[in-house]
């Protein structure tokens, strides 16, 4: 019998061909295949639809035009280092100037047309709003639109798109979300951007919240924004404080000082415009209280609600009638960030979780009164579902009684940020001076906050009901079964050690962990507390905040960053230590400058196969000074397994040649907040010639892959 021929990839139709490359995500992997034949490599380019460009700006005549299909363009890894888009008018052809931007802005706008003529999202670098906001708005068919890198006064903006808004009416989503910005949108901008934009379907920015200021957004800014546009389907504003990552102080409660001029009615009315809501973020910075019967007409409005954070808003959810009330009532929440919420109790949190039984993300920030009973039941009875968790800046959870906490759901839980909060004080640097090579800290006892559950909290757990009705019985006993364990250990606390907050578990699917620290705390005690066993932990974000000034000498044993090299998957870092102040270039007499504090931070880095690394440097606000220092430049060298590298700060060019030891690296940029000295200027901090130097130097190496 004559053997059938076997069918071969290449017999297969390029339509099928083309739907499998089209399932391909990983950029690195699509860049392989390209370089089989030329039948894959036009397969290849004529499905990618989302392309990130890197280099610099001025190479800009060199962008690729094989990626006719690319919809999302990213341009915010572009180095913005002293050449704008297209060349600027000049001072002596003042009277040509508006003719001038003109033609340049509709130059570019064709130029980007020509080469991605299905481009729809488009996110941008860094600039001054007068180099090359106006030629982006000039694309027609743009649906997407990423400002939240935009680097500009909020009142620039609005005149900025109004003047360009004929051309928009296809734009769906406007992130004007920017971190840097100290000051929000008013009301007047805030109406004028929406007004702009009447097709909006996904709106973010940061708006001025506090009624001190004028034309604050208030409740007819709110309500205006919905009539404006009333098919959002995310809509997130936040106050510029909220954004800058600010803790509240853990001796006080989550009360702001001022009112917000936000009123329970006027939210009842947006919520009943914008009915297609699906993703809600309001935080105000400002206190919204009684804010319950406003959560309730959310969830019998917005149908589609899946995602909602709130911040300062006071009244949520009570937990103390039959009924489920305030937030609890939205049951088909998937996420719930509550932030700030200074009445939020136990007893609020078990109705949240009784309520909202489909959560797979919960944040919890700065809520002083729950404890680690309320936290233990939520998990208890979201067991099924919470795969994500977030718990800062509450005063009764430190990392350990976080940890255990979260035990009923250590085996679901993929994301997890907690603090770096040590009940004993002998993790400080400056209490005991790094004993901890010494294993002296293993033998200190940590000290344990009792949890207990008042007599009215459990009575009213038994009255809290999901449909009206009382909760089934097994429900409740197992729910009352947890505090009593965890009343029966809390009394035995005092003879526990740390090593006891410890578990056997292992955190199986735990794949991203956020923490945050204290200048001075040192990061070792982690695994102690029970984060030893993570096998495919594969991203990691610490967040180092504190005043250096005035702390002893830190010593050589540094903040344990080579602890984390038990995790044997982790390879990308974001290390930022932006929150740590000290002296850069005014150090006085007797004080010591930051770049001993960049050893302390970075010491170990070089045990890690990291593959990508953030690292913001600690700054001096005095003289507005964040830069690489020569020991940080020196210790990230060691890290020999780099393939990219994001400095969010300035370096001198002689530290960043000292990078080209790396081997494999392949990615560097110095990121968003600073730009070069000019030429003139006597500092040899980087400039324009030198940072091209340094990027010329990096491209001209031969990369293994």
């Amino acid at each position: 019998m004559m053997m059938m021929e076997s069918t071969q990839f290449e017999d297969l139709p390029d339509a099928v061909v083309s739907n499998i490359f089209s399932l391909v995500s990983d950029v690195r992997t699509r860049n392989r295949a390209s370089l089989v034949c030329r039948k894959w490599l036009l397969l290849e380019r004529s499905t990618r639809t989302r392309l990130s460009l890197r280099g610099n700006v001025r190479d800009l005549y060199m962008l690729p035009s094989s990626f006719r299909a690319v919809t999302d363009l990213d341009l915010s890894l572009l180095s913005p280092w002293g050449h704008p888009l297209l060349p600027t008018t000049t001072a002596t052809a003042t009277e040509h100037h508006n003719d001038h931007n003109d033609h340049h802005d509709h130059l570019l706008s064709l130029l980007l047309r020509r080469h991605f003529p299905s481009l729809q999202s488009l996110t941008r670098p860094p600039s001054d709003p007068s180099d090359y906001f106006h030629p982006l708005l000039l694309l027609r068919h743009l649906h997407h639109l990423d400002l939240s890198c935009f680097y500009s006064w909020p009142e620039d903006l609005p005149s900025s798109i109004s003047s360009l808004s004929y051309t928009n009416l296809h734009l769906t989503h406007l992130d004007l979300l920017s971190s840097s910005s100290l000051e929000g949108f008013k009301s007047h901008d805030l109406l004028t951007i929406s007004s702009a934009f009447p097709n909006l379907l996904r709106f973010l920015a940061v708006c001025t919240f506090d009624p001190r200021y004028i034309d604050f957004v208030g409740d007819d800014a709110l309500i205006a924004l919905s009539l404006t546009c009333p098919n959002l389907t995310l809509l997130h504003l936040a106050d510029p404080l909220s954004l800058s990552g600010s803790r509240p102080d853990s001796q006080t409660d989550a009360f702001a000082a001022e009112d917000a001029r936000i009123t329970a009615p006027a939210l009842e009315e947006v919520f009943r415009s914008l009915t297609s809501l699906e993703e809600l973020v309001l935080d105000v910075g400002q206190n919204v209280r009684d804010s319950g019967h406003a959560l309730e007409a959310l969830n019998s409005n917005c149908l589609e609600l899946k995602s909602l954070k709130l911040g300062h808003f006071h009244g949520v959810c009570s937990g103390v009638t039959s009924k489920l009330d305030g937030v609890a009532v939205c049951k088909g929440l998937e996420c719930l960030s509550l932030r700030n919420c200074g009445d939020l109790t136990d007893s609020g949190l078990m109705a949240i979780a009784l309520g909202c039984s489909r959560l797979k993300e919960f944040e919890v920030h700065g809520c002083k009164h729950i404890t680690e009973v309320g936290v233990r039941n939520l998990a208890f009875v979201l067991s099924k579902t919470l795969v994500d968790v977030k718990i800062s800046s509450c005063k009764k959870l430190d990392a350990g009684a976080a940890l255990r906490a979260l035990e009923p759901i250590r085996s679901r839980v993929r994301r997890l940020h907690i603090d770096c909060v040590w009940r004993s004080s002998s993790t400080s640097s400056s209490d005991v001076a790094f004993h901890f090579l010494n294993d002296e800290l293993g033998e200190n006892e940590i000290e344990e906050q009792s949890f207990m559950t008042s007599n009215s909290n459990k009575r009213n757990l038994n009255l809290i009901s999901c449909e009206g009705n009382s909760i089934s019985n097994k429900k409740m006993r197992n729910c009352l079964s947890i505090e009593e364990e965890d009343c029966d250990s809390s009394s035995s606390s005092s003879s526990s050690s740390s090593s006891s907050c410890s578990s056997n578990g292992s955190w199986d699917r735990l794949e991203y962990l956020s923490l945050w620290s204290e200048v001075g705390d040192l990061l070792t005690p982690l695994h102690m507390m029970g984060l030893e066993v993570c096998p495919v932990l594969e991203e990691i974000k610490i967040r180092i905040e504190g005043d250096c000034r005035g702390r002893p000498r830190p010593g050589d044993v540094g903040y344990g960053l080579s602890c984390l090299s038990r995790y044997p998957r982790l390879s990308k870092m974001e290390l930022d230590c932006r929150g740590a102040v000290g002296y850069a270039l005014t150090a006085p007499p007797g004080e010591m400058d930051l770049s001993l504090w960049d050893r302390f931070f970075l010491n170990g880095i070089g045990n890690l196969s990291l593959y990508e690394l953030d690292y913001w440097p600690p700054q001096d606000r005095d003289v507005n000074q964040r830069s690489l220092s020569l020991p940080a430049a020196g210790l990230i060298a060691q890290c020999s397994t780099l393939r990219k590298l994001f400095i969010h700060g300035t370096a001198y060019e002689h530290f960043l040649m000292m990078l080209l030891r790396i081997p494999d690296l392949r990615d560097v940029q110095l990121r968003e907040d600073y730009y070069p000295a000019p030429e003139d200027d006597m500092s040899t901090e980087v400039r324009v010639t030198s940072c091209s130097r340094f990027e010329d130097a990096l491209n001209r190496r031969m990369i293994n892959d």
